[in-house]
């Protein structure tokens, strides 16, 4: 290749003179690959294996005078020049060697790198943020300004630059500067944010009057005798009034939406100017001019644009407007579907709540009235509970509105007694309306009523919902005193109530009377019939072991087994044995288990005699010795898998089903079957060799060869 090329540049300079030709491609002749292959892969290796070593960072030195120090000062400021000479245009060096300077306190050298920095790059945001910083940071006040002036005058658009200016000055208290310092931002004709801070800090002076000039221009601003738009959308109206009428010039307001409308006219309408114009006036009662203002944008505006208008001009005609009107419009045909429901099932009581909940929004209380009479009078005609359900939060839902919406509290109380006299308490009652009855006096503070309710109830129909509800009533009060007498009528009423004994004794432990709570759980757990009785050992043996009572606790065990050999108890039994005490106490946990076993021993559920042999097992595996570990070993009992025989309801076979059984070593009576099952095994495995031997008698000749 070298020669082809050196033997076309010779002809081409021996042609130079003469006719110019242009020279011929050189032509490959042998394409075949080179023997070696150079990658891309192999380059990269190469190029990293060639990188020279990485230097060690240089050692840590301590200046100790003067000239060190002058001559570490000058070191480093040859690096920064260094740097700063290989590429000025990366503003980080400049930053990098003012920062250092300004660390040194040398302030006029950093301001030095700064303007040489500013002559490279006047646009960088960076630059001059940290330029003012630095002297804001070393309280150069005079020098900060003038480089927030040379800044926004720089570069105008920058708003943080006009932000972090007017900061200053306002955290400087020179709010007249900060004043000057907005006006000439709002020259610029800046975005909304901008405008709203100038708003914002004009009220934090209580400057009103200011802030509305502001608004004015931020509205329309004046130009050379020319109104130029600058923000003329409408929620900058809108903001506008709204911060009139939350200063409460109303006159002002009125007078900014009624320039809005005008300036928008007919041809740019939106519905939303119209709706807070509306929304202004309601709030100023004058109700007719709300109506003017929604028919008005309603007429002139098209249909699909004006859902929002037209949703809020119904609702103000269901606040303000004629109730023959609106239903007339809006609400008649909802209300004779309802009446005729109602009419012909005066039982159907989910129509009577629709039918109140749509009386409710638009109409007066006389009339909400009208209706709830109507409906309670409706009484189911059987006196079955399940009937009455739906027909009982009529009268809830009436006492509520009564409370609520027309804060009326002595019809409230009626509306309670009146149901309550008419329940029959004698098959059947509700305990959440006297609940309701006792909360409602309780609110209005009145005690002994709601006491007086709840003991009625107690009296009348006694149920644990009733019991419940008055004891937390009374727990709220702190009334202790009550709360007892009322635990023991609770019981006296619901002995076998589990629960109930339970938070009894909890509340005299709260109380600190030991002896009390554990007489109670003594009587609890002599009661001849208890709904829950797991659950009351339970607590009482925790309660036992809160108090450290170890020996009781023991006592407890012992006593709940003589009622019950379940083996969760057994298993609950050493593992109290065990939390006791360490070392001391494996014995006794061993020989809880051990206990367990020959008890277990005549259970019929052997999976819970398994449970326990494991639970042995694993409480061996812990802290037992070798010996242990093969004893408990050896008790493990043997799965295996057998059939029995299904009968039908009818009596019929229903054919066979497989399950696992236990075979316990221990149990001698079973000791025949287990060899039974051995020699069943041993002559079924000899059946399965000489039916293999009978197919290929071959291969025991050539065995027997062998």
């Amino acid at each position: 290749r070298g020669g082809a090329c050196a033997h076309s540049g010779g002809k081409m300079a021996s042609t130079a003179a003469g006719k110019q030709r242009i020279p011929k491609v050189a032509k490959v002749k042998n394409k075949a690959p080179a023997e070696v292959q150079i990658t891309a892969e192999q380059l990269l290796r190469e190029a990293k294996e060639r990188e020279l070593e990485l230097l060690p960072p240089p050692p840590q030195q301590k200046i100790t005078d003067v000239e060190e120090l002058n001559d570490y000062k000058l070191r480093k400021r040859k690096t920064f020049e260094d740097n700063i000479r290989k590429n000025r245009t990366v503003i980080s060096n400049w930053i990098k060697y003012a920062q250092w300077e300004e660390s040194l306190k040398e302030i006029q050298r950093a301001r030095s790198i700064y303007e040489r920095a500013l002559d490279v790059d006047y646009r960088n945001v960076t630059l001059w943020l940290k330029y003012a910083e630095m002297e804001m940071k070393n309280r150069q006040v005079n020098h900060a300004r003038n480089i927030w002036d040379r800044a926004i005058t720089t570069l105008p658009r920058v708003n943080q630059f006009w932000y972090k200016y007017t900061y200053m000055e306002e955290m400087l208290g020179n709010v007249a500067g900060s004043r000057q310092v907005f006006e000439r931002w709002m020259e610029w004709q800046p975005e909304e944010q901008a405008w709203h801070s100038y708003i914002n800090f004009e009220l934090r002076y209580k400057e009103v009057d200011r802030a509305r000039s502001i608004y004015e221009r931020y509205i329309l601003f004046r130009a050379l005798a020319v109104l130029v738009l600058v923000h003329p959308d409408v929620k900058n109206w809108i903001k506008y009034a709204r911060f009139e009428e939350k200063h409460s010039y109303f006159a002002h307001a009125r007078k900014v939406y009624e320039r809005a409308v005008e300036f928008f006219g007919e041809e740019h309408m939106d519905e939303h100017l119209y709706v807070a114009f509306a929304k202004f006036e309601e709030n100023q009662k004058e109700f007719e001019r709300v109506r003017v203002i929604y028919k008005y944008a309603l007429d002139r505006i098209p249909k699909q644009d004006a859902q929002n208008l037209f949703k809020n001009y119904t609702i103000f005609e269901k606040k303000f407007g004629d109730r023959r009107g609106i239903e007339d419009i809006i609400v008649s045909k909802r209300r004779f579907q309802y009446e005729e429901e109602v009419k012909a099932n005066p039982h159907n009581y989910d129509a009577w709540f629709d039918y109140l909940r749509l009386v409710e929004s638009d109409t007066d209380a006389e009339t909400v009235r009208e209706v709830y009479e109507r409906a309670i009078a409706n009484v189911p005609p059987i006196q079955e509970k399940r009937h009455w359900k739906r027909y009982i939060y009529l009268w809830i839902n009436y006492a509520l509105y009564e409370e609520l919406e027309a804060k009326a509290s002595k019809r409230t109380r009626q509306v309670y007694q009146a149901c309550l006299e008419l329940l029959p308490h004698k098959k059947f009652t509700f305990a959440k309306m006297w609940l309701l009855y006792a909360q409602f006096e309780i609110r209005q503070k009145n005690l002994p009523l709601a006491r007086r309710a709840l003991g009625t109830s107690i009296g009348k129909c006694p149920k644990n919902k009733l019991f419940k509800g008055y004891i937390e009533l009374e727990l709220q009060l702190r009334e202790f005193d009550r709360c007892r007498k009322l635990y023991e009528k609770f019981l006296e009423f619901a002995p076998e109530n589990c629960t109930s004994w339970i938070k009894f004794a909890e509340l005299e432990t709260i109380l600190g009377d030991i002896d009390r709570a554990r007489a109670i759980y003594e009587l609890a757990i002599g009661q001849p019939r208890l709904d829950m009785p797991e659950v009351l050992w339970k607590s009482y043996i925790d309660f036992e072991i809160e108090q450290e009572e170890y020996e009781k606790t023991r006592n407890l065990y012992r006593r709940l087994l003589q009622r019950t050999q379940h083996v969760k108890v057994w298993i609950s039994l050493a593992q109290f044995e065990l939390s006791v005490g360490q070392e001391e106490r494996l014995p006794h946990c061993r020989q809880v288990y051990e206990e367990a076993n020959k008890a277990m021993r005549s259970c019929e559920e052997k999976e819970e005699r398994v449970m326990l042999l494991e639970s042995w097992r694993s409480f061996e595996d812990e802290f037992g010795t070798d010996a242990t570990k093969e004893r408990i070993d050896k008790l493990m009992p043997e799965k295996i898998k057998k059939r029995r025989k299904l009968q039908a309801e009818d009596g019929s076979d229903a054919g066979w089903e497989e399950y696992y059984d236990y075979i316990f070593p221990e149990d001698t009576a079973n000791q025949p079957n287990l060899k039974l099952l051995a020699m069943a095994k041993l002559w079924k495995k000899q059946q399965q060799e000489s039916e293999a031997a009978a197919m290929d008698p071959d291969k025991d000749i050539d065995e027997s060869q062998t």
